[in-house]
């Protein structure tokens, strides 16, 4: 096991043990969680559309390119596309880990 994992491992157990005591979180603690859902919910989805405007783009001109540039292009697209799937998979699963987290319903 090298150092990395001993590190995964130990957050690992801390967040097992921490959420072992856990207490219901305090009001500040609720309007800080759902600030931060509001937050992703509004910048995500926005970052989203603007990376696969920008995978269009980029896949576009670089049909126009050589072969080497062409091929450049299609894997920086694509990498465009998966960013703004997980985007996309955060801000719709994001409300339900920070409920998880808080205990309580969180308002978006």
């Amino acid at each position: 096991m090298n150092a990395k994992n001993g590190l995964f491992v130990l957050f690992g157990l801390l967040v097992v043990i921490g959420a072992a005591g856990a207490t219901p979180p305090t009001s500040a603690l609720q309007a800080a969680l759902s600030e931060l859902c509001r937050g992703l919910n509004s910048l995500v989805p926005i970052a989203a559309m603007l990376m696969i405007l920008l995978a269009s783009v980029i896949y576009s001109t670089g049909q126009m390119m050589g072969a080497e540039t062409r091929a450049r292009a299609n894997v920086w697209a694509t990498s465009c596309l998966t960013g703004a799937l997980i985007g996309i998979l955060i801000s719709v699963i994001a409300p339900a880990v920070l409920q998880t987290i808080s205990g309580r319903a969180i308002v978006c």
